[in-house]
């Protein structure tokens, strides 16, 4: 274990699973070639549940269906996710399938229909191998296993190169409290969320009101400020369940312990978003853009959104060119007030411009921070105390070589 902060301790090998009462599986079922594409998670009581889904107009089975499903009752005891398969603009047929899928898990578990959320990834139009899905439904509910979480990642992924977990732990009421995440997510990855999944577990004790309150605020701190590409996912989602087994006092915003769970909460989902925009689609670098001096917290989120989205910025990075210029041109359009004679730039820990205009600065310096695998590009609006930060990734030539073949 390594304490990370005074509220909570990060666990060194942290799990969906690690949190009491929840055992998951992930195997490959046929609707990829090889590697794993159906996990199952399930909580061994009925949780507390709260999700943010896509922004799209455009969205998948699964998205519609978790939402209007958590919106008439929020709690849930499994998750049901294949990968290699979007099952998105798939028509009525997809809309069936979906049904099938969260069904054919309820069934298999002994459980309500209603108590099963499903989460699909993959290929958008293409219809769902169900009897390759329903087979691996039942060999993950027949496997399901408290060291099952490594699975249960790994079958979620695409084009991701790592599985994306974590898990910590702190106490309240004088009990023990965890929270383990994973989540997925490597391209088509934009705020307002990405092609990503992301499942968040706790054995806290939690008002479902509270818990959907506060991953609503905690995804536009983190989920909602990773970008890789642009481009915003028909299947986007964020899932938590919350079973209280560990026997702590129900926690809202009137609990004393209530902060410390919610920076706890905080750092599982910005660690799992960090963790997608670092494995970006060919990326090779971490990017995060923090803005300070903004009049407003959401003047200083759009630029630094504006920033780590900026095409020219992120092939800055991928080539260690301290061109400051395309940062400053990508506050120039970012949509919000500004004065462009107060703004000051750093690469790393070397100020590139000050009041709007360059410095004779070291170069080799900056090169030799942009030649790293993480990239801290850091700006001052001087005009206020507020600010944000966003994560993103270098563009490569891989990035092309990926998309370009994507479905072969």
């Amino acid at each position: 274990m390594m304490v990370t902060n005074a509220a909570f301790t990060l666990l060194a090998e942290g799990t969906v699973t690690t949190p009491r009462g929840f055992q998951a599986a992930g195997l490959h079922a046929g609707i990829k070639r090889k590697k794993k594409d159906v996990g199952l998670l399930v909580s061994a009581v009925p949780a507390a549940a709260a999700g943010v889904f896509t922004l799209n107009a455009v969205r998948a089975a699964c998205v519609t269906q978790n939402e209007q499903q958590l919106q008439a009752l929020p709690y849930l005891q499994a998750i049901i996710v294949n990968s290699g398969n979007a099952n998105a603009c798939t028509g009525a047929k997809g809309d069936a399938d979906a049904k099938e899928m969260q069904q054919h898990t309820a069934a298999k578990l002994g459980l309500p229909a209603h108590a099963v959320a499903i989460a699909s990834t993959g290929v958008i139009g293409v219809q769902m191998p169900m009897e390759a899905l329903k087979a691996g439904i039942e060999q993950a509910a027949a496997g399901l296993s408290e060291l099952g979480g490594d699975e249960f990642a790994e079958a979620m992924l695409t084009t991701d190169t790592f599985t994306k977990q974590v898990a910590v732990q702190l106490t309240i009421d004088g009990q023990t409290v965890t929270i383990g995440g994973a989540a997925k997510g490597s391209g088509m990855i934009h705020p307002n969320m990405a092609t990503m999944l992301a499942f968040v577990t706790t054995d806290a004790k939690v008002e479902p009101s509270a818990l959907q309150s506060l991953l609503s605020r905690t995804t536009d701190q983190t989920y909602n400020r990773i970008t890789v590409d642009g481009d915003t996912s028909t299947n986007d989602m964020v899932l938590v369940m919350a079973n209280g087994l560990a026997q702590n006092q129900s926690l809202d915003e009137t609990h004393p312990d209530w902060f410390a769970f919610v920076e706890a909460f905080r750092y599982v989902s910005e660690k799992l978003a960090k963790d997608i925009a670092r494995d970006g689609e060919g990326a090779t670098k971490l990017v995060q853009v923090a803005v300070n001096g903004a009049v407003s917290e959401l003047v200083a989120t759009q630029i630094a959104k504006k920033v780590v989205g900026s095409s020219l910025v992120k092939t800055a990075v991928f080539g260690a060119d301290a061109n400051w210029g395309r940062i400053l041109a990508a506050i120039g359009y970012a949509g919000v007030p500004f004065d462009p004679a107060r703004v000051d730039i750093w690469l790393g820990e070397v100020q590139v411009a000050a009041q709007g205009m360059g410095l004779n600065f070291d170069e080799a310096a900056a090169k030799a921070h942009l030649l790293g695998d993480t990239v801290q590009i850091t700006i001052d609006l001087n005009m206020g105390d507020a600010a944000s930060t966003a994560y993103g990734c270098d563009l490569t030539y891989d990035y092309v070589r990926i998309n370009a073949s994507y479905r072969t």
